[in-house]
């Protein structure tokens, strides 16, 4: 990532626990099966951090936004947690662990694949033996419909209506999306640049870095990856014979 993402300034740390997911109890009870200490990548503002770190899993943090980290700081616990500054595609902790994740469609804020490559490379770097990088992430697949330019309506109140204004590119992979809030206080936007990936090209990425596919799913349930699904959860060991 060069540079700082101007969509994880102050206004996107305010709010940005407004509205939950809905899936971070689940998120947390897959990832605590892997060990006893662990590394998120973009760890924002503790969303999953926070409730991870109570289930006994002793957790720090890479994060390139100050924004995002001193709402972390606010929170009950969050002022416990160490964090690097940096950029998670390079920067390092100065330890392994045996879990290192990344989710929340967070890799595609880089935004070449060379910077996709080094995120895997520096996850490997921070792998204990034995130990686990877990992505998840969203597929292309949705963003390549109506000539790759849509708006989704994400929310509709009497005085209030949220909208999702999205331009896709397949030959660059970069979505441009804006979420766009109209009230009666205003316009409010929301700019982010993304660049979508299949998760077969994760898995090259991960043979770059050294490791390989241990199993995905197509949600933190375990759900099974089929082709109607809309997201993954891979997780990727170090290989034996890897250089990681």
């Amino acid at each position: 990532m060069k540079g700082f993402n101007p969509s994880f300034g102050p206004e996107t740390a305010k709010n940005y626990d407004n509205s939950p997911r809905g899936d971070e109890d689940e998120t947390v009870r897959f990832l605590a099966r892997f060990g006893t200490d662990a590394l998120e990548l973009a760890i924002g503002t503790g969303r999953i951090a926070l409730p991870l770190r109570e289930t006994g899993v002793a957790v720090d943090g890479i994060e390139l936004s100050p924004d995002m980290v001193a709402r972390l700081r606010e929170k009950p616990g969050g002022a416990d947690i160490a964090v690097t500054m940096g950029d998670m595609s390079s920067v390092g902790t100065g330890r392994t662990y045996s879990l290192v994740f990344l989710v929340y469609n967070t890799i595609t804020n880089l935004l070449t694949q060379d910077d996709q490559v080094r995120c895997f490379e520096n996850a490997a770097r921070h792998l204990a033996p034995g130990g686990v990088f877990v992505i998840e992430c969203g597929l292309p697949s949705w963003a390549a419909r109506e000539r790759h330019q849509f708006i989704d309506v994400e929310s509709l109140e009497l005085d209030r209506v949220g909208l999702d204004v999205n331009r896709y590119d397949p030959v660059t992979q970069l979505l441009d999306e804006n979420h766009v809030e109209i009230s009666a206080d205003g316009i409010r936007f929301g700019p982010i640049r993304q660049r979508l990936t299949y998760p077969s090209e994760f898995d090259l990425m991960a043979r770059i870095a050294g490791l390989r596919l241990r199993e995905r799913w197509g949600g933190w349930n375990g759900e099974p990856f089929t082709a109607s699904s809309t997201r993954h959860v891979s997780v990727y060991e170090r290989d034996a014979l890897g250089a990681a």
